[in-house]
């Protein structure tokens, strides 16, 4: 099992606006393969930090999640709302300890 944190630094001012995007991505995205997935908005640390945490059953099924993305339109549209709200970010890939 793994679990995959995506974090992005919005920019300025837009943490409202993503928090609405997310939410609602949140509610509609699903893959399989996918056990949980979770969001966090910061509390301290670096301002304006939203960071989306996915648990999978394997690398493989996110890879395959990763490559369905590129034909998924509802992930497309719902990336395409996220996107104009970010200044930057980076994922982080950790092994799950059972």
């Amino acid at each position: 099992m793994i679990s995959v944190r995506n974090s992005f630094q919005l920019k300025f001012g837009k943490a409202k606006d993503a928090k609405v995007v997310v939410k609602d991505g949140m509610k509609n995205l699903t893959a399989p393969g996918l056990i949980e997935h979770r969001a966090f908005l910061d509390v301290t640390g670096p301002f304006y930090t939203v960071i989306l945490e996915n648990t999978w059953e394997s690398m493989g099924a996110f890879e395959k999640a990763l490559a369905d993305m590129g034909t998924n339109k509802a992930w497309q549209e719902w990336y395409m709302k996220l996107m104009p709200l970010v200044e930057s970010g980076h994922r982080e890939i950790y092994s799950v300890i059972e």
